[in-house]
């Protein structure tokens, strides 16, 4: 929001030659100083002339509600003005309100209508919006076709979330030829933007050697980078690397910690794999009651084998063991994974 709000500042600087120019100009100096109700009142002088770029800006300052106080009325209201001038950011952003339900009903019809004119004037996240418009079903018929169309228009002006959604539309062969060259081409691309979908899928091609040959150092690269962000698929998955000693010298310990990150956020099959490595003394000191604690945790969420292993080492528990397990099970669950082991 910042980069963008700055832009749009540093874009009416460049733009003279109006009577509300020191307007804008005394914003922008207002804006760079962190004076933002001063920024506000020199934006609005110009927005009430008809500058588009005020307009907008004043919509997003209120629609972000990060250096103003939130208003999602006053953003509608400025956007609105902006986007029937043809701002493609203020169409974008109506779109979204229209979207999030934000002051207004939630409405996809809008949504489509503002995203649709903002993507042809070529705006980027328009595009990638569109794409995902007809990829889920939200507002419009489902169409992996269409959705492709505007995937590929964004992801060729670099937009990493496009770039994912493309490569999984090529993986899967939504909308296209199922083609993993393709797929590892676009998450690439936005894997190296940072995009943690684009990382996670680009590991597992790796790992299975889908459309590349089979490196499980590359995998693991790519796993540990969507890991570390907190996404828990790529933990698991660095857990079976460890465990497995895929491309690594087998670690148990280095298993339970990657399978322990992703289990307290709830991933039921780490949660089950945390039991096993309990129940076997794998990485850790061997204890049956932490097993039978996060197999029924597991169980919980449908998981099929952590409901047979639960079942397994009741029979090697004692009774008060049991009533323990089924305890901390509860108080792990109350506390939202929090301080479970």
């Amino acid at each position: 929001m910042k980069q963008l709000v700055v832009t749009i500042c540093t874009t009416l600087l460049l733009t003279g030659g109006n009577s509300w120019a020191g307007s804008i100009e005394n914003g922008v100096a207002a804006y760079k100083r962190g004076d933002y109700s001063e920024t506000v009142k020199w934006f609005r002088l110009a927005a009430a002339e008809g500058d588009v770029r005020a307009q907008t800006g004043l919509g997003l300052m209120y629609e972000d509600g990060k250096r103003v106080t939130q208003d999602y009325t006053e953003a509608l209201k400025w956007l609105r003005l902006a986007a029937a001038q043809g701002d493609a950011d203020a169409q974008f952003y109506l779109g979204k309100m229209y979207a999030n339900g934000h002051g207004v009903t939630q409405d996809y019809a809008e949504t489509m209508k503002w995203h649709r004119l903002a993507a042809a004037q070529g705006n980027v996240n328009a595009q990638t919006s569109l794409g995902g418009m007809y990829n889920f079903g939200r507002g419009v018929v489902q169409d992996y076709a269409e959705a492709v169309k505007w995937y590929r228009l964004a992801a060729a002006q670099g937009n990493a979330d496009a770039q994912f959604f493309l490569g999984y539309m090529y993986s899967v062969g939504q909308g296209v030829t199922k083609d993993y060259a393709e797929a590892l081409k676009w998450y690439r691309l936005s894997a190296a933007q940072g995009n943690v979908g684009g990382q996670l899928n680009l590991g597992h091609m790796y790992s299975n050697g889908e459309g590349v040959t089979q490196n499980y150092g590359e995998a693991l690269k790519w796993f540990k980078l969507a890991a570390v962000r907190g996404i828990a698929q790529a933990q698991y998955n660095l857990g079976e690397i460890y465990v497995n000693g895929h491309g690594v010298v087998q670690d148990y310990a280095e298993a339970v910690k990657w399978y322990r990150l992703a289990a307290v956020q709830g991933f039921a099959a780490a949660q089950n794999l945390l039991g096993y490595m309990y129940a076997k003394g794998q990485g850790v000191v061997q204890n049956y009651v932490r097993a039978h604690m996060w197999w029924n945790i597991s169980a919980a969420s449908g998981d099929a084998m952590a409901i047979k292993n639960r079942d397994i080492v009741a029979e090697k528990m004692t009774s008060q063991q049991i009533a323990e397990a089924q305890k901390m099970a509860i108080e792990c669950q109350q506390k939202k994974f929090k301080g479970c082991d």
